[in-house]
C-alpha cells in the first residue's frame, strides 16, 4: 500500500484521521474522545481542517460538535446532517448529496451510497438526519480512498469500482450493526481493491467479525488489520 505522502491513522471503529501532504488534517467519522478505542494520547485533537461525516449516529459524530467548536473546520456530509451539526454552532458546511463530488481544502469528495439507518440522537429525540453515505477520496497525489461509512453490502458497490476505482477500501465488518466478514468478502468481490482496510469491530463485544476471519475469505487481498493510534505512510 503506497499513500505517496498520505499519514493514515485509525482511532478505532470508524474514525480515522488522515494528514495531506500539503498539511491538511481531516476527521472522518469523528467519535474520538468517548470513543473506547482510541488511545488517549490522540484523544485530545491538536488540529481538525476537515471533517467527513458518513452519518448520524453517535458512535460516528460522538465528539463532531467538540470539536467544531474547538477548531472549526469545514464539516462535509448530507445535506440534513449538516444543517443540524450549524444548528449545534458549526460556522463551516458544505453539505452534499449521493453521487455529487466537490473539492475540499486539498482533497476531491464524492458522496456514495451506504445501506443503513441516520437518526440522529439530539438529547431525547431522534431527529431525521438524512441518509447514510459513503465517500469516495481522491488525493492530489492520485490516491484514491473508499470509506464505506456503517453499511451492509449492495451490490452498487460494482458502480463504485467502475466509476472511481479506489486502491484502499476501509469497510465495516463487526457484524450486528454492519457486514461481518462474510458480507465484507462479497463486497471486496465486488470492488476488488488492493488494499482493505478493516474498521468497526471490536468496539463492543457483540461486534464479533474479525480481521483475521476476514482475510480467510478473500485469501488474495491485503488485509490491512491496523492497531488505534498507529499512522501509516507518511
Amino acid at each position: 500500500m503506497n499513500l505517496k505522502g498520505i499519514k493514515l491513522t485509525w482511532l478505532g471503529h470508524s474514525t480515522f484521521r488522515i494528514e495531506t501532504p500539503a498539511g491538511k488534517t481531516i476527521f472522518i467519522d469523528p467519535w474520538i474522545m468517548g470513543n473506547p478505542m482510541c488511545p488517549e494520547a490522540d484523544k485530545k485533537v491538536k488540529k481538525a481542517d476537515i471533517l467527513l461525516c458518513t452519518h448520524g449516529h453517535g458512535d460516528h459524530i460522538g465528539d463532531a460538535v467538540e470539536v467544531v467548536k474547538h477548531h472549526n473546520p469545514l464539516v462535509v456530509g448530507i445535506y440534513e446532517l449538516c444543517l443540524w451539526l450549524a444548528k449545534k454552532g458549526a460556522k463551516k458546511i458544505s453539505p452534499m448529496n449521493k453521487g455529487g463530488s466537490q473539492t475540499v481544502g486539498d482533497i476531491k469528495v464524492t458522496m456514495v451510497h451506504a445501506d443503513h439507518s441516520c437518526g440522529i440522537q439530539d438529547g431525547d429525540e431522534i431527529i431525521y438526519g438524512g441518509e447514510a453515505c459513503g465517500y469516495v477520496i481522491e488525493f492530489e497525489n492520485g490516491v484514491k480512498i473508499y470509506h464505506a461509512g456503517d453499511t451492509n453490502v449492495f451490490g452498487d458497490m460494482a458502480i463504485i469500482r467502475e466509476l472511481y476505482a479506489p486502491e484502499i477500501v476501509m469497510l465495516p465488518m463487526g457484524d450486528l450493526f454492519t457486514m461481518g466478514p462474510r458480507e465484507a468478502a462479497y463486497a471486496i468481490n465486488l470492488l476488488k481493491p488492493e488494499t482493505v482496510i478493516p474498521m468497526h469491530f471490536g468496539t463492543f463485544p457483540v461486534l464479533t467479525g474479525t480481521p483475521g476471519a476476514l482475510q480467510k475469505l478473500v485469501p488474495g487481498v491485503e488485509v490491512r488489520e491496523m492497531k488505534p493510534g498507529v499512522t501509516i505512510g507518511g
